[in-house]
Formats: structure tokens, C-alpha cells, sequence
């Protein structure tokens, strides 16, 4: 279990103020100026070293993806862009730092946008969070009325200045290309690949979108060193503290921050106050976000909660929201749902996805009633695999691993209904 003195995010739960006075108070903003003093190479190279991997989902290693970025200027300006529109079901993670810890996630713009060159930094809010994008904007007047962020930002010779930019509630634009182009004032529909933005991104400049919760961590590994974070974390590869997100059938739904790897069951059991019902009331487990594949009780009992262990079991950490179902569930129901979701979310630019996605939602649809044949779980599964790996973005895949998830672990739940609804008809 982490300890009190290695949690980053000391305020998640809004005990204390958001302002910048009381976020000095918990250690923001302290020695910005000379973390900017080491250069950029060597901010790059311990956050390397801290071994940090992207908390949107991907898992993709954080220095290394800042190292992308061109290291000389060819005239273009260079940006850094904030995902913080989180709208993976089950997630709740970022909205909790822009509330209750906004300062963080500044400090680390500045230092973030220091090390790649840029100058600008634009926060993608979802349209949704109102409040959040409201205490954003309090504290970004904050901190440029204590010349923290503008001419000479935190007095480090360094200009910044930070942008918020709301959108309209999409869940394609959290993908990161489509962000960009729905910041650009297009269509949020994702881009071919490559370029990739850090050559050509924002504006066609040189870009590094990065998720709020990986930019706020930045200033406290640089400030306690990447050797203090790397320690953290239970599996090799796997290291840090993670905000996870727990929801649906446990005594205390809550966000909490705790050391990668902590087993599933712990995790519940210690901050949740368990599952509804008892650990033995258990039917799955979504680790990580709607997209992910459920994990059925017999996995949970063992797994630890990192990109790795999670991988080896056919799943993924993703945003770590983590949606917890009892034996009440019926999960066929909770799949079509998702289903349902996925093909409302579709941004309709790939054939596989546009049509695919509401394919898989009609045939969930009459799963659910068990008005289908044996033969079509097979056909269902196949079409998912003819979705995955086949989109431009991943909105494909994250449409058909819930489904795939769903076969995979609870075949002879559907098998049983559709037995159950050919008896009836009879």
C-alpha cells in the first residue's frame, strides 16, 4: 500500500483549497526555476530514468515520446497540447486534478513545454466539465498575475503561456489527432498516420499531446528525482503511482492514488470497502475504462494492476477506471450498452468502425434477448476481428475488445440464453 509520504496528488479530494497560495502550501511551485535551470536534455533523460509511461491509456514511455520532438527549431513553433477530455466511461480521474489540484498540472506545462521547446500549451477540455474548466481558468489568472506563467514565466527566462480550449463533448476527440483537428476548428475526426504530430501536428507544427494526469506527476519526479519514482511500483516497467478510478458494485465507489502493480483485490478491498455483497459475490471486472476487456472473478483473484500483468491476461490497464460487477449483473446487457456507445462515438471516416460498430450493437442487442443462434457468437467474434487493426485510430479496437472480452470469458452464459429463448419459442 502507498505510503502518505510518496502520494504526488495530496489534495484529489478537495479537502484543502485549489488556489495557488494553498498549492504552495503542498509543495507546487517550488523551485520551478531551477529544475528549468538543468537544461532540457536533462529534463528528458530523468524523466526517462523515472521510467514514467502515459497515463491516457497507452502506456507509451513519457521521456521517450518527448525526445521525439525536434531538438532545433526550423521556424515552426512548437506546442504542447493537454488532453483533458476524458471521456472514457468509467473514468474520472482528470477531472479531480483540474478541480482540486489545477496548479500541478500548470507547473508541469511549464516544465513539460520547457524541455520540448515550446512556448504554448493548450488544455483540450471536455465540453461536460464546466466547473473543472472554470477552476482551470481561475488558477491559470492566478498564476499569471504572480508572473508564473507569461514573460519570463516563474522567473526562468522561459515565456509560456497556457490556453484553454473546450470542446464539445466528443469522445473521438480524445484521441489525439482528432483533438488537434478539433482545436484547429475542424471536424474531430483522427489523421492518418504519419506524420505523426511531433513533426507535424498543431498548425502542422511540431506537437506533444500528453494526458493531464502525465503532465501533473512531472514536477514532483523532477523535484524527488526519477530514481524516486522508478522505485515505486511492483513490477519492472510498471513504475509510479497511478490515480485509479473505482465504480459500479462496491461499498465506496472512489479515486484513489496507489503504487502500480497493487493487486485488484487489495485495491478494492482496502479503498472500497469491497465488493457489494462480498469478494465471493464477484462476477468481472472492466480494469481499465469501457474499452478494455472484462476480467471474470477467477482473473481478478490473482491480478495485479499495471500495463504489463494486464496485458498477459488479454486486458489492459488503460485509464485504470475500474468498473466492478456482482453477480447481479447481467453482463451481456452491460456489453450491449457499451456496444451501443462505441457506435454513437463513431466518427463514421472508416468503413470497419462506421459500420462495423453498429453491426456489433444490433446482433449484442438481440444477444441480450437470446434471440440468436449458437453459430452467431462465432460470427460476432469474427467481425470484431475484422474491426480491430483495421480504423485509423483505435475507436475500432476499443469497439470490439468488450465484445471479445464478453465471448471469451461468459460463451456459455450467451450459449444459455439463446437455449433458454429457443425453449420458449417452442
Amino acid at each position: 500500500m502507498l505510503s502518505d509520504s510518496d502520494r504526488i496528488f495530496t489534495n484529489i479530494y478537495g479537502f484543502e483549497g485549489p488556489d495557488l497560495k494553498a498549492a504552495q502550501k503542498r509543495g507546487d511551485w517550488d523551485k520551478t526555476k531551477d529544475i528549468l535551470k538543468k537544461g532540457k536534455e536533462w529534463i528528458i533523460e530523468e524523466m526517462k530514468s523515472s521510467g514514467l509511461r502515459g497515463r491516457g491509456g497507452a502506456g507509451f514511455p513519457t521521456g521517450m515520446k518527448w525526445s521525439f520532438m525536434p531538438k532545433e527549431s526550423d521556424g515552426r513553433p512548437h506546442y504542447l497540447v493537454v488532453n483533458a477530455d476524458e471521456s472514457e466511461p468509467g473514468t474520472c480521474k482528470d477531472r479531480d486534478i483540474l478541480r482540486n489540484e489545477p496548479h500541478k498540472l500548470l507547473e508541469g506545462c511549464l516544465i513539460a513545454g520547457f524541455a520540448m521547446g515550446a512556448h504554448t500549451a493548450y488544455i483540450y477540455v471536455r465540453g461536460e466539465y464546466y466547473n473543472e474548466n472554470s477552476a482551470m481558468w481561475k488558477a491559470i489568472e492566478e498564476a499569471y498575475d504572480k508572473g508564473l506563467l507569461g514573460k519570463n514565466a516563474a522567473g526562468t527566462g522561459w515565456d509560456f503561456d497556457v490556453i484553454m480550449h473546450r470542446g464539445a463533448g466528443a469522445y473521438i476527440c480524445g484521441e489525439e489527432t482528432a483533438l488537434i483537428e478539433s482545436i484547429e476548428g475542424k471536424k474531430g475526426q483522427p489523421r492518418n498516420k504519419p506524420p505523426f504530430p511531433a513533426m507535424a501536428g498543431l498548425y502542422s507544427c511540431p506537437t506533444t499531446v500528453n494526458n493531464v494526469e502525465t503532465i501533473a506527476v512531472v514536477p514532483t519526479i523532477l523535484r524527488r528525482g526519477g530514481s524516486w519514482f522508478s522505485a515505486l511500483g511492483l513490477n519492472e516497467r510498471n513504475a509510479g503511482t497511478k490515480l485509479f478510478c473505482i465504480s459500479g458494485h462496491v461499498n465506496q465507489p472512489c479515486n484513489v492514488e496507489e503504487e502500480m502493480g497493487i493487486p485488484l483485490k487489495e485495491l478494492i478491498e482496502k479503498h472500497c470497502g469491497g465488493v457489494r455483497g462480498g469478494w465471493e459475490n464477484l462476477k468481472a471486472v472492466i480494469p481499465g475504462g469501457s474499452s478494455t476487456p472484462l476480467m471474470p472473478k477467477d482473473v481478478c483473484d490473482h491480478i495485479h494492476m499495471d500495463f504489463d500483468s494486464l496485458k498477459e491476461v488479454g486486458t489492459g490497464l488503460g485509464t485504470a477506471g475500474v468498473i466492478v460487477m456482482d453477480q447481479d449483473t447481467d453482463v451481456i446487457q452491460a456489453i450491449c450498452r457499451l456496444s451501443q456507445f462505441y457506435m454513437h462515438e463513431s466518427c463514421g471516416q472508416c468503413t470497419p468502425c462506421r459500420e462495423g460498430a453498429g453491426w456489433l450493437w444490433r446482433v449484442m442487442k438481440r444477444m441480450v434477448a437470446g434471440n440468436a443462434t449458437i453459430d452467431e457468437i462465432d460470427m460476432l467474434y469474427e467481425v470484431t476481428k475484422e474491426i480491430e487493426g483495421h480504423t485509423i485510430c483505435a475507436l475500432g479496437d476499443a469497439a470490439a475488445w468488450p465484445v471479445q472480452g464478453l465471448i471469451k470469458h461468459f460463451r456459455s452464459e450467451m450459449e444459455h440464453r439463446i437455449v433458454e429463448y429457443r425453449k420458449a419459442a417452442a
